[in-house]
């Protein structure tokens, strides 16, 4: 459906304004299927996001600024999110020994357990994407990447 009927809104001033809200308007309805789908499995975006990055320094633990630093979401308030993940048993928070002042955080095995739960569930959230095509998805990341480059 176009964006002008999903909005209804009729007219932009550029096509620039509408690529802009396009870009809006589909990454909220993208974060809200990803959203539906994690929610089964009990947690969010943000923190699925977090249990990913921390997956992808394992077995090497990270600090909370390293963290923040890879979030997709920049403004998630990333010690709450890591609070939420400790209470739930996915992840750990050790004072490095080397240096009392910093905290290292480290997936469990119970957060690695999850996001091998998750991943094969993943091409339900994945699905959304295959209207395209493999060079039309290749082609959309090589724009977006030089929209932000």
């Amino acid at each position: 459906m176009a964006l002008e009927d999903e909005i209804k809104q009729e007219k932009f001033s550029s096509e620039y304004q509408k690529a802009s809200i396009n870009l809006l308007y589909t990454g909220s309805w993208l974060y809200n299927i990803n959203a539906a789908h994690l929610k089964q499995f009990g947690i969010t975006p943000e923190q699925f996001n977090v249990l990913r990055i921390l997956r992808g320094s394992f077995p090497k633990p990270m600090m909370l600024m390293e963290i923040t630093e890879r979030m997709i979401d920049k403004s998630s308030n990333c010690t709450r999110l890591v609070e939420k993940l400790k209470q739930k048993g996915l992840v750990s928070r050790e004072t490095c020994e080397r240096n009392r002042r910093q905290v290292d955080i480290s997936i469990t095995d119970k957060g690695q357990s999850l996001l091998k739960k998750i991943d094969g569930h993943q091409h339900a959230w994945i699905e959304t994407m295959t209207k395209l095509s493999k060079v039309e998805a290749k082609e959309l990341n090589r724009i977006l990447d030089k929209l932000r480059g």
